[in-house]
Parts: structure tokens; sequence; C-alpha cells
């Protein structure tokens, strides 16, 4: 009993005590009542069991912290595949999960469920009755069930009294959240469950008394995950060009070197044909703890909040549907977050190649074992914000932020990367920064080699917003006589310093932990754009494989000079290079190889609840 407990059934005899020491000292003495044993119990010690005879499941329970505190899932997978995919709109795909109903759905969603039990006391006084209650912020946000005969049945805590016999025998509880934290403004996560036994008193006999345990849950965070965890499968998108085969022929073999356990599923039937796949979902996951140290995990597909049509039920990009279509199922949850108002100027920036996380270090006294999010953003071109209230509201991957306006596409995959380090320092990886200064100074290099003349590009068409090709063949001598490539790609490297700037700050990043990926830029509209193809928009499959874009240039001595670089810029690290062809299908259409593919990762043996705040 904690000592909230003890206070409430202090109050309610203490006068009982003092009556009886004030009567007339002939009179028979007054019972002594023992104390109610009024004891409710959650995995507060986090070891993925609920112990009645642990002293440590009821220390500090009624708080939250690193060290102990309960844990729930938001019970939003589909664990039986029971929810239609066809016929509902963007605004009902979502409402369908096994927390829609009031029902626990077979044991593998009685898994998802976190347990509470309380402790039996046999001698409560006939007439004594329980109830449960849950704080008022939570209540519309979760749901209790009570074991039976029949297994688990949902119960109503304002309505439901349990009888003397089941506070004697101890009742089994289970509890589900039927959301994710999307504000902390309407609801932070965290329920705090109170078990009260109340009994009215006899006369002449036990006194009246009310007594009562608290335990504080809290829900848990949706998680973002970062390229430090190796992939366990990769997704693109099927289409059926020349361009869009090559480009999946080649991912296919990346894959294959790296021994992706899962492989890599080329999604069929893609609504618009979208190409894009890192942009139209996010993988992430919510866990809690489970026996023996591990983790119970239900993966999350995040769906984009990119608005592509001016309807209330279908307003979202088509393709995001596939989360919820194709992805949720046992152990995974479909999610989406959006506000039909955000300005559409601003869309691009809800695309997800916009979204990545900052593997896991320590900077400044502060430890990030789950890494940090990071999204291209400023303070008056920004994404979504009910998103970005989301994403901020699970208290674990404090976002970054760097400006990406003065990229057309404006997605931070365009210039920036991370590759797990071999040897861990405070941080757990490298940066990959594009550096379209050294670029030039290759291709002026090899000018000066006698190289001027030789031609990038070669066999390659651009296209135009018609669909007509050209040539894209050019000389090393006529980039960089282009005043227009040399400007943006000067503009690109002041802007990319000014990214590596925020990131040093905010993860203590020091050069030697750069890795310079050469290409260089081009203006479209306004906007820059990778007018070789960009290879640090590429896939990390593992700490020693990446596919990144074939660059196409110029071939010296049998060799591309930019594959060189990158491989040899690689190689002490121990990552080997897959080059994926995708000018056609990608390069040209403004993005790359991590643009076109997307990753479900292993998850990491950290856990979030002894870094969370």
């Amino acid at each position: 009993m904690s000592a909230s407990s003890r206070a409430c059934w202090l109050a309610c005899i203490v006068p009982f005590v003092l009556a009886a020491c004030s009567s007339k000292s002939n009179d028979p003495p007054a019972p002594v009542w023992p104390a109610p044993k009024v004891d409710l119990r959650a995995d507060n010690n986090r070891n993925g069991t609920v112990d009645l005879d642990d002293p440590t499941e009821d220390e500090g329970e009624d708080g939250w912290d690193g060290r102990h505190g309960a844990i729930l899932l938001a019970n939003i997978d589909d664990d039986q595949r029971a929810c239609p995919t066809t016929g509902l709109t963007d605004v009902d795909l979502p409402s369908c999960n096994d927390a829609a109903n009031d029902v626990v759905d077979g044991d593998d969603d009685l898994l998802d469920l976190a347990r509470l039990k309380t402790a039996p006391w046999a001698e409560v006084p006939e007439g004594a009755r329980g109830t449960l209650e849950i704080s008022a912020a939570a209540a519309p946000f979760v749901r209790l069930f009570k074991k039976g005969p029949d297994g688990f049945v949902a119960i109503d805590p304002a309505i439901e009294l349990l009888s003397s016999a089941d506070v004697a025998a101890g009742v089994e509880l289970a509890i589900e959240a039927k959301d994710v934290v999307r504000d902390k403004a309407v609801w932070d996560g965290f329920v705090d469950v109170t078990w009260r036994v109340v009994f009215d008193g006899t006369p002449g006999g036990r006194p009246a008394f009310e007594a009562s345990d608290t335990v504080r849950m809290r829900v848990a965070p949706v998680l973002l995950q970062h390229h430090v965890s190796p992939a366990e499968k990769v997704f693109t998108t099927k289409i059926l060009d020349a361009g869009s085969t090559a480009f999946r022929a080649d991912l296919a073999k990346a894959v294959t070197a790296a021994k992706t356990p899962n492989g890599m599923e080329a999604l069929d039937g893609v609504p618009d044909r979208d190409p894009w796949t890192q942009d139209f979902f996010e993988t992430g996951y919510m866990s809690m703890p489970a026996p023996g140290g591990e983790q119970h995990v239900v993966r999350v597909a995040i769906r984009s909040s990119n608005i592509y049509r001016d309807s209330l039920k279908n307003p979202l990009r088509p393709a995001g549907k596939l989360v919820f279509t194709n992805l949720r199922g046992k152990d995974v949850a479909g999610l989406q977050q959006f506000d039909p108002r955000s300005n559409p100027d601003m869309d691009s920036l809800n695309s997800f190649g916009n979204t990545e996380t900052i593997p896991p270090f320590e900077h400044a006294g502060k430890k990030w074992p789950l890494g940090r999010i990071i999204r291209g953003a400023t303070p008056s071109f920004y994404p979504d914000r009910s998103f970005a209230a989301l994403l901020a509201a699970q208290g674990v991957q404090d976002p970054v932020f760097v400006d990406t306006s003065w990229l057309f596409v404006s997605h931070l995959d365009e210039t920036l990367s991370f590759v797990p380090a071999p040897k861990p320092t405070q941080r757990s990886f490298l940066l990959l920064a594009n550096d379209a200064r050294l670029a030039k100074k290759m291709l002026e290099d090899a000018k000066a080699a006698g190289q001027g003349g030789t031609k990038m590009f070669l066999g390659k068409y651009w296209l135009d917003e018609e669909g007509v090709e050209s040539p894209a063949e050019v000389s090393i001598d006529d980039v960089l006589a282009d005043p227009d490539v040399m400007a943006a790609s000067a503009e690109a490297a002041a802007e990319v310093d000014a990214q590596i700037e925020v990131l040093a700050r905010e993860t203590g990043l020091t050069t030697d932990e750069i890795v310079p990926i050469p290409f260089l830029h081009s203006k479209i509209y306004g906007g820059s754009v990778a007018y070789q193809p960009g290879m640090v928009n590429a896939l990390v499959l593992d700490a020693t494989h990446l596919a990144a874009p074939d660059p196409h240039g110029p071939m010296i001595e049998g060799k591309d000079p930019f594959q060189t670089a990158v491989e040899a810029a690689l190689a002490p690290h121990g990552v080997s290079v897959t080059w994926v062809e995708d000018w056609d299908g990608y390069h040209r259409n403004l993005g790359e190889v991590h643009c076109g593919s997307n990753v479900m990762r292993a998850i990491p043996t950290a856990k979030w609840w002894e870094a969370a705040r």
C-alpha cells in the first residue's frame, strides 16, 4: 500500500480512535481494526510482469521517470487483419484498428495490452466495494478490461463497482490506449489509475473507511528509426517503365549484397504510380517492456501529411493509403495526422524525405540513445504544424531543424545523410554531406590534367515538362563555364555549411566525422537541385552497405572519378557502395535512390523509457 493509501486510511480512522480515547475509562476498549489492504500494481519496475510480492513494483508507483513507471501501448494495429482496405476515405481509413472496439481480439491483441493487478484482501469486510478511476485528462484515450471466467471484458470505471468478493480475491486488469499522443495540450500521455475501496461501516462494528492506491502509466511514444539500425526490409514502388525497372534491379543487388533479412518488396498498385516511396510513408515503432528484458514492439507506418486534393474526405496524397491497405496488420499500426488548412506552398516539406533521424549521440551532458529527429524548417517555411506537434509530443527524439528552403524540392535528404561510425565515440554516426566545392575542384583538376573535353552524362537525356528528351552529355569545360551551375553550386556549398553548423551545435559533430559527397547544383524555378546525381541521397542498408545513385561522371582512364572519390572516402569506415542506375526514373525527375525507396529497420536495443523526457 502506497503512502497515499495509508494517508487516506488514517484520515478516515483517526476520528474513531480519538473518540475511543476520550470515552470513560470503564468502557470496553475499542477494537483495533487492521489497516485496509488496498494495493494496485502495474509493471512499475519494467521487467515485463506484474508481481504482487516484489516491493520494486510499489516504489514510486504514483510517479513516472527514467527509473520506474508503468507503460501502455496505443493499440492501433490490426492483429487479425480484419480492417477493410477498400471503399474508405482518407478520414475513415485510420478509424479501424484493434482499439476501435471494446473487445480483446484474440491472444495477439491481448499481448498489446498492459496488465494491472489488485492485491487480494481476504479479510475485507462484507459490503465493501471497489472502484477504479482513470485520471480525467486520460479517460477519453484509454480503455480498461477486467479478467473474468471468459477472458478480459471491457469495463467503464465511471459506473463499474467491484464487489467485496472481487476485493477479497483480487482482480486482474488490462489497459490499452486508444490513440497515440498527438498534442500535449490535449493529452500528455500519462494515465493515473486509482484503485479505491470504500466501506460504509456497520453499527457497533467496524467504522467506515475509504482507502486508495494510484499507479501512474505512460503511453509509449512513436519513435522514428535511424540509420545505425540495419535494414530488415526494403520497399520501392513497382513501375514498369525501363528506367524504374533498371532502378529496382540495381537496388535488389544492393539488398542482396547486404543480406537484408526480408529482402525487397516492390509495392504493386501504388495509387498514381507514385515513385517517391520515401516520401509518402515513414516507418517507426512503439514498445513496452516484455519478460526477460525484451521489448514488445508494435511497428508504426506513418502516412505523409501531403495535401493533394481540395477535398474534405480525401485530401491526402493517394499513395499514402498503403500505410493502411498494405502495411497495417499484426503488430503494425497505421497512423496519420494532418491539418487540411496547411499552406500548399509549403506542402513538399511534409514529404518524409524531409524527415530523418540523427542516430544516437551524447553531447553537452545529454544522452540521446535513440537519436533526434531532424527536419527542414524555418520560422517562415515549415511543415504541417499539427504533425510537427505530434512528433514533438513523443518526448524522446526532440527535433532539430535546418534550412532547406533554398532547395527546389526542399527535402533534407537532398544534402545530408548518416552512416554508422565503425568506432563510435560520443556519436554513433558519420555525416554524409553534399560538397559542391569538392565537385568543382575535381572537375578543375581533371581539366588541368587535359581532360576538359571529356564528357559527363554519356548516353543520358534530360526530360522537360512536356516529356521531350534532350541530350544531357556535356564536357567538363562546358560545365565549368556554365555560370548558372557554378552560381548554384556556390550557393549550395554555403547553405550546406549552415546545415552542418546546426548539426555541430546540436550534436558536437567534428570535421573528422564528416564524409564529403561531391556533386554540383543547378537551379529550376529559383530553387536548387542536384545537377549531377546527388550521391548523398542514398539508402543505408547496414554498417557496411550503401546503395547510391550512379553519378555518371566523366570516364577518365576507365574510371568515374566521382564514384572513386566516394568509394575512397567511405572505405576507411568499412562502407562499400553499390551503384544504382536512377537517372531516367529518378534523377531527371528531381530525386535519387533514397527518394525512391523506404525501409523497415531492426528495433534498437536501447529502451526509450530510460531516455524519456
